[in-house]
């Protein structure tokens, strides 16, 4: 991979609060080079400011803004910070997600989104959790009909623990979803709903064969919830990436 590992700021939510510039820094001599915010509306000058001091790259954001805001607000935001790939990470019901007519709902909504991003130079994603795999819609995951209704412009970012939370056999779903997928969330754990994560590498995840169906894919650490150290872990997984990389 070239692109530099990022990380799912979310994953620091709450020393984030206390002390952004802080955190970015100590992100940043874990050894990543990218990060990926989960609100680019909070402060997008200052948090530019502060990542370009740093050496980061802005992977991609998050931006559950875009269902609450003024969309052009939301990817002027995300000029600012650096990206060019805004996604949606929830707020759209679970429910829409077991029928046939709520999945075209669903991808109504991010296609008119993605109509929105393109005349600001940007492209829209979809976040999924496990309650896009669990549920099958003519015999698939949601998640993979949902894809067929989709623009070609729309990515995926595959959160790769939360399919496999879902049922999914991970590695097979993104061979299917090819290059439909932009980005992963990847992460590490006992893939039991409600159970903290644990450093990539150090869980029950097939990490390198996820990895290996994904080649393309920007590989972004999330851990939701971790049981030690926060910051540790990240490292940790870093390390773990980077050791895979390199064999």
């Amino acid at each position: 991979m070239t692109r530099p590992i990022s990380v799912q700021l979310y994953t620091v939510r709450q020393a984030l609060a206390e002390d952004r510039d802080a955190v970015l820094r100590r992100i940043a001599e874990s050894g990543y080079r990218a990060v990926e915010p989960f609100d680019p509306t909070t402060d997008p000058k200052g948090f530019r400011q502060v990542v370009d001091d740093l050496g980061l790259s802005v992977s991609s954001t998050h931006a559950s803004a875009l269902l609450r805001m003024e969309p052009a607000e939301v990817f002027d935001a995300a000029a600012t910070i650096g990206t060019d790939l805004v996604i949606v990470p929830a707020g759209i019901a679970h429910e829409e997600f077991t029928t046939r007519d709520g999945l075209a709902r669903a991808a109504d909504l991010l296609n008119g989104l993605a109509e929105q991003a393109a005349g600001h130079g940007m492209r829209i994603g979809y976040h999924n959790h496990w309650w896009e795999i669990e549920p099958r819609v003519d015999g698939r995951h949601a998640l993979e009909a949902l894809a067929d209704l989709l623009a070609p412009e729309v990515f995926l970012q595959i959160d790769t623990y939360w399919a496999a939370v879902g049922g999914a056999d991970v590695p097979a779903l993104l061979g299917r979803l090819g290059e439909r997928v932009l980005t992963l969330h990847v992460k590490d754990g006992p893939v039991v709903k409600g159970e903290p994560h644990t450093a990539v590498g150090q869980g029950v995840m097939p990490v390198p064969a996820i990895l290996a169906a994904a080649p393309g894919a920007w590989r972004v650490v999330e851990l939701d919830e971790c049981a030690g150290d926060v910051f540790a872990a990240l490292a940790d997984s870093h390390a773990y990436l980077t050791s895979l990389e390199r064999s």
